[in-house]
């Protein structure tokens, strides 16, 4: 839900220039995850909340958290089935309680209760990091999934934002240099075109190697106008593969 109220954000108030796009795609994410907390409780509803922000100045509200520990697979088939999945036990090895009769360890979901809405309480389950997406579009449905816990959302906004709006080739938006708010920074690949800009506006640049973890790694596999394709990121030990 964060990442559609970011991607309408970008639809009303992203300039075309790839800088002020940076910018503006900063600053959508860091307002819709003050958002966080509520995002179980208000769910559709959330997507009707302004998010205002100023487009020359960084307003420097601090990241979403840094969690990392998901793997995200995404696959299609000829009869034009599309499939996005995440599996997470979240971090540190989960619980690091096995289960031997399912095989499985269980996960420590319940470290992501914070406050309010999100509080914990007897029942409730706590706002997940995990965001699968599928893209719908004229020629087809494509499945995206990344690891990088809060992350997450801001890599599939970098990726679809260049594809679906800036008209940059799937496999060059998943390789370009990124970005990822954390905290009080702005984590940066180093080599990132628009690094100067970014810090022109106000960011508070934490400059990483290219690869880094925390950028992700996208999986992408879908149907273009019936073709399977898959393409996967450099980032981390990806593949890809049409069969």
């Amino acid at each position: 839900m964060l990442l559609g109220m970011v991607l309408k954000g970008m639809t009303a108030q992203a300039p075309a220039d790839d800088a002020g796009s940076d910018h503006t795609a900063v600053e959508l994410t860091e307002a819709a995850f003050a958002w966080r907390d509520d995002a179980a409780q208000l769910g559709a509803a959330l997507l009707d909340q302004p998010l205002p922000i100023d487009p020359q100045r960084a307003a420097r509200r601090g990241g979403p958290r840094a969690y990392l520990h998901t793997a995200g697979v995404a696959t299609a088939d000829a009869d034009g089935l599309v499939v996005s999945s995440l599996v997470s036990v979240f971090d540190d090895f989960g619980s690091c309680v096995f289960v031997p009769e399912l095989g499985i360890t269980l996960n420590n979901r319940a470290g992501g209760f914070t406050r309010g809405a999100n509080a914990p309480a007897a029942g409730k389950r706590p706002v997940h990091t995990l965001a699968p997406a599928l893209v719908r579009g004229p020629q087809g449905c494509l499945a995206l999934a990344t690891p990088g816990a809060d992350g997450q959302v801001q890599t599939l906004l970098q990726v679809i934002d260049r594809t679906l709006r800036r008209g940059h080739d799937l496999a060059s938006a998943i390789a370009a240099p990124r970005w990822r708010s954390e905290g009080a920074h702005l984590l940066i690949e180093e080599g990132h075109p628009q690094a100067a800009a970014l810090a022109r506006r106000g960011h508070a640049l934490a400059p990483l190697p290219p690869g880094q973890m925390r950028f992700g790694a996208v999986a992408c596999a879908g149907l273009s106008d019936g073709t399977p394709l898959a393409v996967a990121d450099w980032r981390r030990d990806s593949w890809a593969g049409v069969a």
